[in-house]
């Protein structure tokens, strides 16, 4: 576990030079869950960057906006297909996956509403909670760890009233709660308040 501030200090950072560089991004992970619980120690930090057409791969934007900088250093894994961005400053250096909107969340990263994706914490861009929850639900279904589990049924307890249920995969959802079951009021109440 690695202490929260610090994975805060190198996402601003992070964040400083992609929008400098007009890259459209958002943090996703434990780390958001550490914030929102206000909590000294996190385990995951990712960034999604945005792509798209006409636009240059994710990746490359990443290293193009970092590539002046003395605090972040960059290491691609062609056959895994991941970057993986280091932020030198703390010791020991924090690093941070660098993942591409709509692998992992959405295809566009808007904060605008009506159709925010991203939400502002703490002068950072974070996955807003429909979108985490559609993106942790995903890699929980794959990965089926406890501690993905718990950062849902954290978001869920808490924030049910701020989820956009026309973004959770409703399958997907109901096979998550019927395995933990203490998200199953909250995923109720979410349903009623659709009238669903």
């Amino acid at each position: 576990m690695t202490e929260t501030h610090r994975l805060l200090e190198a996402a601003n950072a992070l964040s400083y030079l992609l929008a400098a560089s007009h890259v459209p991004h958002a943090f996703y992970g434990g780390i958001f869950v550490a914030v929102l619980a206000n909590s000294f120690q996190s385990d995951e930090i990712y960034c999604i960057v945005e792509g798209g057409q006409n636009q240059t791969h994710p990746f490359r934007r990443v290293r193009d906006a970092i590539a002046d900088s003395e605090d972040f250093s960059s290491t691609l894994s062609p056959w895994t297909n991941r970057l993986h961005v280091t932020y030198r400053r703390p010791i020991p250096a924090v690093e941070i996956e660098i993942l591409p909107a709509g692998e992992t969340g959405p295809r566009r990263l808007v904060t605008r509403p009506p159709d925010s994706s991203v939400t502002i914490i703490q002068r950072i861009p974070f996955l807003s909670f429909s979108e985490f929850i559609r993106a942790k639900l995903k890699t929980w279904s794959i990965r089926m760890s406890d501690r993905d589990a718990q950062d849902i049924a954290y978001v869920m307890a808490r924030y049910w009233n701020r989820i956009d249920i026309n973004r959770i995969p409703e399958q997907d959802m109901n096979v998550f709660v019927t395995r933990n079951t203490s998200t199953l009021p909250w995923w109720l109440a979410l349903k009623r308040k659709y009238g669903m």
